[in-house]
């Protein structure tokens, strides 16, 4: 039997999932980390981009964080970000606009341009649809 922990994922609005997992893969600050059951404790900033939950018993969920914060503790690992949504409920259009209009303000010359603000909407738009593409590659779709 897999040793598994407790995990919860809450956005601003609600908590998306709680419940036992035997791993999650997320995008921290400093790179792509898993967690399991045994874990040291940790605390790590999330970048925009698909978090990888599996669940006890193998089934495997994606979901999308726009950043935010991964706290393990010895039985309990807890993401807490703005913004988390289940991958399977992610519109892939809306998304793709969202990308071509950052990437569009970069081609304006205007002298208002916000530079810092068109990169994160880029990066996080760039971040959805790359969740939208990891839960396809699950379903084998893409």
């Amino acid at each position: 039997m897999v040793m598994t922990v407790h995990c919860d994922i809450v956005s601003a609005e609600k908590a998306i999932f709680s419940g036992l997992v035997e791993q999650v893969v997320a995008n921290g600050s400093l790179g792509d980390l898993g967690v399991q059951f045994g874990h040291a404790p940790l605390l790590t900033a999330l970048k925009p981009g698909p978090v990888r939950v599996r669940r006890q018993g193998g089934e495997e969920e994606i979901y999308y964080v726009s950043g935010g914060y991964l706290e393990v503790q010895p039985n309990i690992v807890t993401i807490l970000a703005d913004v988390a949504v289940r991958a399977d409920d992610m519109d892939e259009a809306a998304a793709e606009t969202a990308r071509q209009q950052a990437a569009q303000v970069f081609t304006n010359n205007s002298g208002e341009l916000d530079y810092s603000r068109a990169a994160a909407q880029l990066a996080e738009a760039a971040a959805q649809l790359r969740t939208i593409q990891q839960l396809r590659k699950k379903l084998g779709k893409g």
